[in-house]
């Protein structure tokens, strides 16, 4: 810890300078925890919050960016554009098991079942604050929030009127050894009107352009792939580099070489030369609010965005003129919240890089031509005396010859042509239209009881009944999905949702010292039965500013649209969902990719080094192989556990201080295996009581398999705990410092079986930030430093450790009162220090900024 203890220290200094009075934040409030308004001293579970202040003095370069620094989150970066928010563990680049709000309205592109960064948010100019709950809030929200969720408030058009513009102008990429400097800009404007007591109307507006962050790892993930024949490093002809596309596992072959047996891949392509990575972003959004009473608005809000970014879930992609847009009718009273939203997706001209990569090559000479004139080649070679390794070298430059080199114009033709190809054994396009309805209502029947008159509630209880509806609706494309339970017509429309509701009971106990509520959701899936959720918590205030709090809650996630009915060609592997109607049959007859991988390397071996024929080294070793042992999807499932304290401390309640302590049981974790089922010689699949000599010999030979990637559960109980502790200093003179370090740490039963989702977190993060809005004459600053230790990251792409690193952003102000204008210089990484959030992520170096902004 001796890289956190530097950032505490901060705190103690600054507690000798005298402190303003009436610096309390005894009256900040939050509603997010428990869906109703309350302080955040006594908030029943770990509510971390952004206010307006905060948001001012970030030197982020978004307030979306600013999450990072709060406590217990972790953030990671697959793209400019798109960065992923998660809580306590069990990260990935598409985050389904954490929600995204605004305005309690979930912002999540239908079929990723996950957000796309903020591209459906808010702007800068239209944010109020954030709340950010870590740790599972299913029990409210049912959904996908098992880690977590956060809330976005947006401005009131009826407390916040008049004009906003903001203008950032930046670049990023200095000192990139993969490109050069790029410019960055985004602008932003926000228009709210009053049109009489009962109307008020708000529009905003934000146009982002950039280049993105570009992935750029040479890491081979295949280092082995020839080693018992001596070929490593540049002379491994089955080199699979992480950033590289088209020389995956289903991009190679065995070739048998002068007597022996060598794994060769396809050439394949940098990132880089498939992607185009300017970014850009067009956001907009129209709200239109009537008031019923003082405290009861009605208002319909429409959202839009239209985008192109990297996106990356267990392939990287280039979104192009991705298209989301969202309609909106909320009512939101103290008695009764209601809310109806309709989300439209269209992933316009997308495509997966890695198909577009090994399509490329394919298309340019499909790999059994290559494969016979790598061998020709390769023969000729070691007649004329070279080294195998050099024999490699030129068979590949024979067999690339004439192959399509990125930049020129026939190759640009052909990208151009694939990416409009929806079969990914052929081209690479992304083509789904997906939509999403959503419907929900609250009652607070204690407050409704009150101001009814008659039969009241005590005033000390309250009771709030919660009922939800999702359907989602999936245009089949044919290749992404299909409606497996459509019959004769596999392109109608497939629908998919689920229904639930919660009841909350509370109890404020011996002079209001004692706060206990205890929660019972319950959600229905067409494809499972009755899942419950229950949750249990107490707060103990002896005094106002001293808080303890303890909280046990379950929750449950039903598998996404793309975990249930994927049906993906990708790569020679098919991809498919994990219900029983889109993979029936399949776990029953397969074989774990692990032990064909295990067999084949050791039929290998047999025939390179230990002198046997290769139907010898079959037989040898086809007890290395496991059928699958996994089977169709079920739920997955959480326990939680939170112990907490949270203080408003020294004269005047400048300091906050706020630790938490959890731990999580989870079990049925839904997760990606790789089986494989063996074919007959007509191509037809051998049955789970082959004989095992047929089957090995089948799974020996590419053409002997049928290779699926199949959604399924984890077999393992997984735990994992951790804890945080966050200080909030007021100083005299209006400085803000702040330190928190964040600890997680899993482990595993012995049942471990290696297929739940990577943990993917550092077991220590830290922040520290200090800062003042009017240091002197309207000049202000603030920084933020950022550190995380090295952790152990596990995806499909590739597993490894990512290095430790530390971030520091800075941003200096200057503000004019009249006319109404502020500056901010800033940057985000301002010492430039490339690194990658997680493996087979870009480098993500500095981005600095100048920002003004009228009219905030």
């Amino acid at each position: 810890m001796k890289h956190v203890t530097p950032a505490l220290l901060l705190l103690p200094i600054l507690a000798h300078a005298q402190a303003p009075a009436d610096t309390t934040r005894l009256g900040e409030v939050v509603v997010t925890a428990s869906k109703v308004e309350e302080s955040i001293l006594q908030s029943p579970v770990t509510v971390e919050k952004l206010n307006a202040r905060q948001l001012r003095l970030t030197p982020a370069a978004s307030f979306f960016d600013a999450i990072e620094h709060l406590k217990g989150v972790q953030m990671i970066t697959p793209s400019l554009g798109f960065r992923v928010l998660n809580a306590r563990g069990f990260s990935n680049t598409t985050n389904v098991r954490f929600a995204q709000l605004v305005d309690g309205i979930d912002n999540q592109a239908p079929h990723i079942g996950g957000p796309i960064g903020n591209v459906l948010g808010p702007s800068d100019l239209d944010i109020q604050a954030v709340e950010l709950v870590p740790g599972t809030a299913a029990a409210l929200y049912g959904l996908n929030a098992i880690n977590g969720l956060a809330n976005f408030s947006t401005r009131n058009p009826f407390r916040s009127p008049g004009l906003s513009v903001q203008q950032k102008t930046g670049v990023n990429h200095l000192n990139d050894p993969a490109t050069g400097a790029h410019a960055f800009s985004e602008t932003s404007v926000r228009y709210a009107r009053v049109l009489g007591p009962k109307w008020a109307v708000k529009v905003n507006g934000t146009y982002l352009r950039g280049y993105d962050w570009i992935a750029r790892d040479p890491t081979d993930i295949n280092p082995n792939g020839n080693a018992t024949t001596g070929l490593l490093g540049v002379d491994n002809p089955a080199r699979d580099p992480v950033s590289s596309y088209g020389n995956e596992s289903s991009n190679r072959s065995t070739l048998t070489l002068g007597g022996k047996s060598y794994q060769v891949a396809r050439t394949g392509y940098r990132e880089q030369d498939v992607t185009d990575y300017q970014l850009q972003t067009l956001k907009y959004d129209a709200a239109l609010h009537y008031k019923l009473t003082d405290k009861t608005e009605l208002a319909y809000t429409y959202r839009g965005a239209n985008f192109d970014n990297v996106y990356q879930r267990s392939n990287r992609f280039r979104l192009d003129n991705y298209h989301l847009q969202q309609h909106a009718l909320q009512l939101t009273g103290p008695v009764v919240q209601a809310r109806a939203y309709f989300t439209q997706e269209n992933t316009g001209r997308s495509y997966n890089l890695r198909s577009m990569a090994e399509n490329l090559d394919r298309s340019f000479k499909p790999d059994a031509r290559w494969n016979q004139d790598y061998t020709a080649a390769w023969n000729q070679a070691v007649a004329d005396r070279q080294t195998v390794a050099q024999a490699h070298a030129t068979a590949r430059a024979a067999a690339d010859a004439g192959r399509l080199q990125p930049g020129a114009p026939e190759f640009q033709q052909r990208l151009h042509e694939l990416a409009d190809i929806n079969n990914w054994d052929q081209g690479a396009a992304l083509r789904v239209q997906a939509d999403l309805l959503h419907l929900e209502g609250q009652l607070n029947l204690g407050e409704a009881l009150r101001r009814g008159g008659g039969k009241r509630l005590p005033a000390w209880t309250d009771v709030l009944l919660g009922l939800d509806h999702r359907t989602y609706f999936i245009q089949p494309d044919g290749n992404y999905f299909i409606n497996p339970e459509a019959g004769e017509d596999p392109y109608s429309t497939l629908t998919y949702g689920k229904t639930g509701g919660f009841v909350q009971a509370g109890a404020r106990l011996w002079q209001e010292k004692v706060r206990l509520t205890a929660t019972l959701r319950a959600d229905k899936n067409h494809y499972f039965s009755t899942r419950f959720n229950p949750r249990l918590t107490a707060v103990y205030s002896p005094i106002q500013r001293h808080n303890f709090r303890v909280s046990y809650q379950s929750g449950y996630r039903f598998p996404s649209l793309f975990e249930g009915f994927s049906n993906v060609n990708s790569g020679q592997v098919k991809r498919i969902g994990g219900l029983r109607v889109m993979s029936d049959g399949v776990f029953e007859n397969s074989y774990l990719r692990s032990s064909i991988d295990a067999f084949n390397a050791a039929v290998t071996r047999g025939v390179n080094t230990g002198g046997l024929s290769r139907s010898q080294a079959i037989s040898q070793n086809q007890g290395l192989l496991q059928k699958n042992p996994y089977t169709y999807l079920r739920p997955e499932h959480i326990n939680s556990i939170e112990l907490g304290y949270k203080a408003a401390l020294l004269p005047g309640g400048r300091l906050l201080a706020d630790v938490d302590f959890y731990s999580n049981t989870y079990r049925d974790f839904i997760a990606q295996v790789e089986a494989y089922v063996p074919l007959d010689a007509t191509g037809q699949p051998l049955n789970a009581g082959s004989d095992l000599n047929a089957v090995a010999t089948a799974l020996s030979a590419r053409a002997g398999q049928a290779r699926y990637r199949l959604w399924t559960n984890s077999r393992s109980r997984v735990y994992n705990y951790g804890g945080s502790l966050g200080l909030r200093y007021e100083v005299a003179g209006g400085y803000l410092a702040g330190a928190s370090a964040t600890y997680a740490r899993l482990r595993r039963t012995e049942l471990g079986d290696g297929l739940e989702d990577g943990f993917n977190t550092p077991r220590w993060a830290a922040n520290v930030s200090l800062g003042n809005e009017n240091v002197v004459k309207n000049f202000g600053f603030g920084l933020n430093y950022r550190w995380q230790q090295r952790y152990y990251s596990q995806t499909f792409l590739v597993t490894g450790y990512v290095p430790a690193y530390g971030t520091l952003d800075a941003q200096l102000s200057y503000r004019l009162s009249e006319p109404n204008l502020r500056f901010k210089l800033g940057a985000s990484n301002v010492l430039n220090h490339y690194y990658a959030s997680y493996l087979g992520g870009p480098s993500v170096g500095g981005l600095y900024y100048l920002q003004v902004t009228y009219g905030l």
